[in-house]
């Protein structure tokens, strides 16, 4: 019984080991939900003090994703160069120089480079969090483990969507009951702080990133073999000798083929470049095309449209929580029911949220020259809202990262991974800075647009994304 006991003990004690480099990794993840949707609760603010409309305010917001994307397509690059650990290392210091730029800026286009620098920081965090973690993850949790980077985007989200919150209340009261956004707050206006706090995550990454093993696979493509058997005994457990033997001689001849692979490997069949890329980027276009961003980057100024104005900050919190709750129903299944049929259900739940929220947008009334949802059509809207954000959390929005870790041949994978993850930031540009001008012309509208592309994935899930739970990473062709 002692024998068992202590096996189970230590076994235990192994997946914790493995959960908090995991986990450590994916406070990039963190970051790249808490920069990317801190500005939501800032955008009234920076517009009154800049004195800028809907357009300049779209570029602004979206500036961070042209970063995003430049930093998605050199974060793979960069990490075969110098290691995914000075990497993540490199990531968070941008952080925290971004934070600090925009918490002073000069002007709106000073603001706006200042989210630039760290849209780069969250390219690189999207890029090297799920592929460090499918690296080291055991492939029994790898489904799990590579959630973390998903779960960790959304506790971002939500926890900037709480700091914001409670700044905003300790900014200076109005005659209506609402706070000032640009009142004085130790010596600054809030929206500055809100700004700022990213310094406080970003310095915390540089630490945990300093303290976790380097990848086994990058260990052995630059000739530290001993080093990589010692992280892989320690992430794979009781694997044997035999079996750590195994698993080096599967990454070696992974690695054999990955030198000989260049980006024009990428190239072929019918349009220009291989099917399975295409597929990664259609993938994760769709992510962003149903809109999900709009809820995070803008639900404060969305509800504040719609007559919700005392209370949007605190309104728009509600679907950070959801998104946290949808995310951990991700996790417990993902490994169990598999990926494709949770994108299916996701797809179904995401065209009907967004459909019923469509139309109740469409029954918007405008009064005193502001937009007003009249009777039971505000809840309406913010239920069905939340519907919308709950599905997408608990397929697309977890899915995406972890089969853009998985689905890709190793040979093409760093390239293929690059591209797929520069396609979402692109898709996630397009839909932020469409957002303010398409929100102004015609609310429901646009989430009818929205609604279209989730019916969309419906078929695309079904025809050509392929099943790879349970699959080695090194096993995928």
């Amino acid at each position: 019984m002692t024998d068992v006991g202590s096996g189970e003990r230590a076994g235990q004690q192994h997946l914790a080991h493995v959960v908090f480099i995991a986990g450590a990794a994916a406070v990039g993840g963190f970051l790249f939900g808490y920069d990317s949707s801190n500005i939501n609760g800032a955008v009234l603010g920076i517009q009154k003090h800049f004195d800028v409309g809907a357009a300049a305010t779209g570029l602004t917001v979206s500036s961070a994703l042209i970063g995003s994307a430049v930093g998605a397509w050199f974060g793979g690059l960069l990490s075969d160069r110098i290691g995914r650990i000075r990497t993540m290392q490199i990531a968070a210091i941008l952080f925290l120089v971004s934070a600090l730029g925009a918490m002073f800026p000069f002007g709106i286009w000073d603001l706006a480079l200042w989210r630039v620098v760290g849209g780069i920081a969250i390219g690189v965090a999207s890029v090297i969090g799920p592929a460090y973690i499918a690296e080291v993850a055991p492939p029994a949790y790898r489904g799990r483990l590579a959630s973390l980077q998903q779960l960790a985007i959304v506790l971002g989200i939500g926890v900037s969507a709480l700091v914001n919150w409670v700044i905003k209340d300790a900014a200076p009261a109005l005659a209506d009951g609402s706070h000032d956004l640009n009142g004085s707050l130790g010596g600054l206006e809030a929206w500055q702080w809100m700004l700022g706090a990213a310094a406080v995550p970003a310095v915390l990454y540089f630490v945990l990133a300093s303290i976790i093993p380097e990848s086994p696979h990058y260990l052995l493509s630059i000739g530290k073999d001993a080093k990589a058997r010692k992280v892989l005994a320690d992430v794979e457990g009781a694997a044997g000798e035999a079996g750590l033997d195994a698993k080096l001689a599967d990454i070696r001849r992974g690695l054999r083929t990955a030198r000989r692979s260049t980006v024009r490997d990428l190239v072929g069949g019918k349009f220009g470049l291989l099917p399975v890329v295409w597929i990664g980027i259609a993938l994760a276009a769709f992510q962003q095309f149903v809109g999900i961003n709009v809820i995070f980057y803008y639900s404060d100024t969305l509800w504040h449209s719609v007559g919700q104005n005392t209370d949007s900050l605190l309104i728009s919190m509600v679907s950070p929580v959801i998104n946290i709750i949808g995310t951990f129903i991700a996790i417990a299944f993902i490994d169990r029911v598999g990926r494709k049929p949770l994108l299916l259900i996701g797809s179904v739940g995401m065209a009907i949220g967004l459909g019923v929220a469509a139309i109740a947008f469409g029954n918007a009334q405008t009064v005193n020259g502001e937009l007003s949802l009249p009777g039971a059509w505000g809840p309406v809207a913010l239920v069905f809202a939340n519907v919308f954000v709950i599905s997408f959390a608990l397929s697309w929005g977890v899915i995406l990262w972890v089969l853009l870790g998985e689905m890709f041949p190793l040979r093409i994978r760093g390239a293929a991974l690059a591209i797929g993850t520069a396609a979402n930031w692109v898709a996630n540009w397009l839909v932020t800075v469409s957002f303010p001008s398409m929100g102004n012309w015609n609310l429901s509208a646009t989430y009818w647009i929205y609604a279209a592309f989730a019916l969309l994935s419906i078929p695309f899930a079904l025809k050509f994304i392929r099943e790879t739970k349970g699959t080695a990473i090194e096993d995928v062709s």
